[in-house]
């Protein structure tokens, strides 16, 4: 198998929104909140601002992630490409362009939770947070690269 990874290109808001709006349906309290065409323009705005990476494998993008300078904003595999390698291999794209990066993952997720505390992740101090998505609150998680001794 090839994989490789690359900045998104409008051409891909369609498959990110549809790998986005996938987990949507089934990992979500409320799967209706919004449509699939809803995910692919969020998508969309999300590669406008420059701040998706997607995974290609075997020619087709399985993942992608994207980043708003040290917040990731998504990080999603398609079901059919899981255990695969891609969400860790976008994610330490990320690291090695990034000091600090900051996520919330809901409390429910405990599959994200426990990959990102293996990546390094750490709970952030603090009162948990809405980002204004679809969580009432959320447990935001950070992690910074270690400094040379």
């Amino acid at each position: 198998m090839t994989v490789y990874l690359r900045p998104g290109r409008p051409t891909d808001a369609g498959r990110t929104g549809e790998i986005l709006w996938e987990h949507a349906q089934t990992d979500m309290s409320a799967p209706d909140l919004f449509s699939c065409a809803e995910a692919i323009a969020c998508c969309g705005q999300m590669i406008d601002n420059g701040w998706v990476t997607v995974a290609i494998a075997d020619d087709r993008i399985e993942a992608f992630l994207a980043r708003a300078g040290g917040e990731i904003e998504s990080l999603y595999v398609a079901r059919t490409a899981n255990r695969m390698g891609l969400g860790k291999l976008l994610l330490a794209d990320a690291m090695e362009r990034c000091e600090t990066l900051h996520l919330s993952v809901h409390p429910d997720n405990g599959g994200a939770q426990r990959f990102y505390r293996r990546q390094g992740f750490r709970e952030a101090p603090g009162p948990t947070q809405s980002s204004g998505r679809c969580a009432e609150a959320e447990i935001r998680m950070c992690w910074q690269r270690e400094q040379d001794k």
